[in-house]
């Protein structure tokens, strides 16, 4: 979850950011996270990190071919 959330950096909050980086010093140190750390983690991770689900993918394809469609000769 670490990994995934350093391209988000930029989008994150100032106190995000500095948990952000105490999480990745800790991991770099290989220091294990407590449960509550953990919860702030993953709270952080769903935050910031929207998966799509295969439904959204398949309206976004439409919507664009439509959009192509509507553009030709």
């Amino acid at each position: 979850m670490i990994e995934e959330l350093r391209d988000y950096l930029a989008k994150m909050e100032k106190e995000d950011r500095y948990t952000y980086e105490m999480f990745a010093k800790r991991d770099k140190d290989d220091e294990d996270l407590d449960s509550i750390s953990r919860h702030k983690l993953e709270q952080m991770h769903a935050r910031y990190i929207v998966r799509k689900s295969r439904k959204d993918l398949d309206e976004l394809l439409r919507k664009l071919s439509s959009d192509r469609k509507d553009d030709g000769p």
